[in-house]
């Protein structure tokens, strides 16, 4: 099947990041419509975040080492993923947004500012558990890079940095993750296609049993004659392979072999977590985004998750209209959707989950990472024979 667009990741060797180091284009992997996964919905044309005008999407991949663990040395897998609301101009417009936790077992920072004030102010950042600290001070320096060093907005900030775990695969208690990389994610961030699996964040991630990662897709949704989009990116590392349910399918019932984790099997528990950012050209206000972010999860159950007490499932939602709705000496006009037009944005959120973490898995191939340790990718020609079986297999693209 042909490849339909290139990576943007930025593919690090020898923990050199690229434009520090060196860098990788390729390639990219077939997407889960093309292997014939039924989807509801209009997608925007890349079916991507970055089909909402102005978002922006960077990653830093980490890829070094084999065998044996080695604490401060390897092997690596890890990275850091940068969302731009607003490209360049998001380090001083913000824009409205609402979070939500469906459970727990995770981080997401800045998001009692963001509850508190209504706005998400500079970039969405996600990255490994133990790396969220460096990560979160280099936006800080970012912030102040980009702007007047006098200015007042630049001495106060509260970055959004969320979370997944991906020790299983990656020298977690390494810190590998530098303030160069979020740096250079932040730096390089760019409109068009988007990388998926196994790149930024979600290198060393773990979904349902088979490599996760980064995934993302849109809707377009049409209000009062007016189109709209709504986009999706997520870093999936959560899940059990009992429950994996693709196009309603019971796949992971079906696809058996190779289960991952040696320790405590995937249909025993959950080992992992979820971010999701949403985003929209709409005009919604912070109520409305966070009544956005908390259909994340009706999404989500479309794959089989139970929101395990182990899972860390953090989900921020953000729109990029009422552009200068953050101006502190005047009054500030905004529109907003109202409440009862709110189903239809409700339902492409929904739908954009879906496909989002379903594209991640699909880009996911193969890893090899701590003491050998060994994560299947989903199989396509599996994943499409057990789709034909149940009648669920679209003609590919």
């Amino acid at each position: 099947m042909r490849s339909r667009r290139f990576l943007q990741a930025i593919t690090v060797a020898g923990l050199l990041c690229a434009g520090l180091g060196g860098s990788a284009v390729a390639a990219a992997p077939e997407r889960a419509r093309d292997l014939g996964v039924p989807f509801d919905g209009t997608p925007g044309p890349l079916n991507a975040i970055t089909d909402v005008e102005g978002v922006r999407v960077g990653h830093v991949t980490l890829i070094a080492g084999d065998g044996k663990l080695v604490v401060g040395k390897g092997p690596v897998r890890t990275g850091v993923t940068a969302i731009l609301p607003r490209g360049p101009a998001s380090t001083n417009e913000p824009v409205f947004a609402g979070w939500y936790a469906q459970n727990g077992n995770g981080e997401m920072t800045g998001t009692t500012w963001v509850e508190e004030s209504g706005y998400l102010e500079g970039p969405v950042m996600i990255t490994n558990t133990h790396s969220v600290g460096v990560v979160r001070d280099a936006v800080v320096r970012w912030r102040v890079s980009k702007g007047d060093p006098d200015a007042t907005e630049y001495w106060w900030s509260l970055p959004v940095v969320a979370e997944t775990w991906d020790g299983w695969l990656n020298d977690i208690n390494g810190f590998h993750v530098t303030t160069e990389h979020a740096l250079a994610a932040l730096d390089r961030a760019a409109a068009g296609p988007v990388a998926e699996g196994s790149v930024g964040g979600g290198t060393g991630m773990v979904c349902n049993g088979f490599k996760g990662g980064i995934g993302t897709a849109s809707r377009r949704v049409p209000v009062f004659g007016q189109t709209y989009t709504v986009g999706v990116l997520v870093q999936c590392n959560y899940g059990r392979r009992a429950n994996l349910r693709i196009a309603g399918v019971p796949v992971g019932r079906e696809i058996t072999e190779n289960e991952p984790y040696a320790y405590v099997p995937s249909d025993k528990a959950e080992t992992g977590s979820i971010i999701v950012v949403v985003a929209t050209d709409a005009p919604l206000l912070p109520h409305q985004l966070k009544r956005i972010a908390r259909r994340v999860p009706l999404g989500l159950g479309r794959t089989g998750s139970i929101a395990g007490n182990g899972s860390g499932d953090i989900f921020i939602a953000f729109s990029t209209a009422n552009g200068g709705g953050a101006v502190v000496d005047k009054l500030v006009p905004v529109q907003m959707v109202p409440n009862d037009a709110l189903d239809d944005l409700f339902k492409a959120t929904v739908e954009s989950t879906e496909e989002a973490i379903v594209n991640a898995m699909v880009a996911a191939r193969d890893m090899k990472g701590v003491d050998g340790r060994f994560v299947p990718g989903l199989p396509h020609d599996r994943l499409q024979e057990v789709l034909a079986k149940y009648g669920r297999l679209a003609k590919p693209r």
